[in-house]
């Protein structure tokens, strides 16, 4: 039976030695902005997924995503050997990279947040100057209409439509009342 407790806890494992394998051990210049952010161990514990992410080196590069995947792929063999020699399980996992897509989502959600903050600025900076376009309580009630003392309205009260233009029909529905 599998031990979802047991998977996550060699998760958390195998992200710590592949992180530090590709920090310290493995001279692959591709890799240097590589971190490893999350690791998911199935059940079975047979295969691993690692996600990472690219830094640039600097705020202006972009970051080499091609490259840092050739890399991963190439030192997968080597990072599969030290993740079976730290854990000691009976069957090391296949590794497999994943680009982790959440900080650029995290990015791009900045990005919209900023804009929307200026626009509220914008919207702000031009209320603070105005005026309604109509008195201040459009609502507002007279002395006479709120003392009940209105006239009604010269001629007879309406009741509703006429004999005449109901025509056959008895029901305000359409149907015969017969």
């Amino acid at each position: 039976m599998a031990d979802p407790a047991r998977a996550k806890r060699l998760a958390k494992r195998i992200s710590t030695v592949v992180a530090s394998a590709i920090e310290y051990e493995i001279k692959d210049p591709r890799l240097a902005g590589v971190t490893i952010t999350d690791a998911k161990v199935t059940n079975d514990l047979h295969d691993a997924t690692l996600f990472y992410t690219v830094l640039g080196r600097s705020l202006d590069e972009e970051p080499d995503y091609p490259g840092a995947a050739a890399a991963l792929e190439k030192a997968k063999g080597v990072l599969r050997t030290k993740v079976g020699a730290a854990t000691g399980v009976r069957f090391t996992p296949t590794l497999a990279f994943v680009r982790d897509i959440v900080p650029d989502a995290a990015h791009r959600m900045e990005e919209l947040l900023a804009r929307a903050r200026a626009a509220d600025e914008d919207l702000a900076r031009v209320r603070q100057g105005a005026k309604h376009a109509g008195e201040a309580d459009p609502y507002r009630v007279s002395g006479a209409e709120a003392a009940g003392e209105l006239e009604e309205p010269a001629g007879e009260p309406w009741d509703g439509p006429d004999a005449e233009d109901m025509g056959d029909f008895d029901t305000l529905d359409g149907r015969r009342g017969d």
